[in-house]
């Protein structure tokens, strides 16, 4: 399975200390030279990244398309998109509004952090759902609709 990575996902399960939840999951992901960059502004997410064999950075091929890409989104969104074109990704894992939208557009397949942690719940890597979602709100700042807070965690049966 060819699964690659925005910023968002992977800095969030390390801000609380679940990114092994990814490996569980997906034993292998990829991530774009941009991201890696944007990963690496902090010092420990950098020691992190840096000791682990199954996060692997790649270069885009396409920057042409990235540069047209960036006209509307990050350059660490249009990567990860470009990227999972280019290696014909099975999934990307991509939480922001406007990389989601331009990420369907090219008929990809995506989830988002919520999604990650549903699946991590089904296969039981986590035992509960809410307090994982209270610790990225608290410790990570992760921001979510009451709404789909509510439709998420009736989705799983809390």
């Amino acid at each position: 399975m060819i699964v690659i990575s925005d910023t968002s996902p992977i800095t969030n399960l390390i801000q609380i200390g679940k990114l092994e939840i990814l490996k569980e999951l997906f034993h292998e992901i990829i991530i774009p030279e941009e991201v890696y960059e944007e990963l690496c502004e902090l010092e420990f997410q950098r020691s992190l990244l840096n000791s682990l064999d199954w996060i692997k950075t790649r270069e885009v091929a396409d920057k042409q398309l990235v540069n047209r890409l960036i006209r509307d989104i990050d350059k660490g969104e249009a990567e990860s998109i470009v990227l999972a074109i280019e290696l014909k990704a099975d999934i990307l894992l991509i939480d922001e509004k406007k990389g989601r939208r331009v990420a369907r557009e090219y008929g990809l397949e995506i989830t988002g952090l919520l999604g990650i942690l549903k699946r991590a719940k089904s296969k039981n890597l986590i035992p509960k759902l809410q307090p994982v979602i209270e610790e990225l709100i608290l410790k990570g700042g992760f921001r979510i609709h009451p709404r789909l807070y509510e439709e998420v965690l009736k989705s799983v049966g809390e």
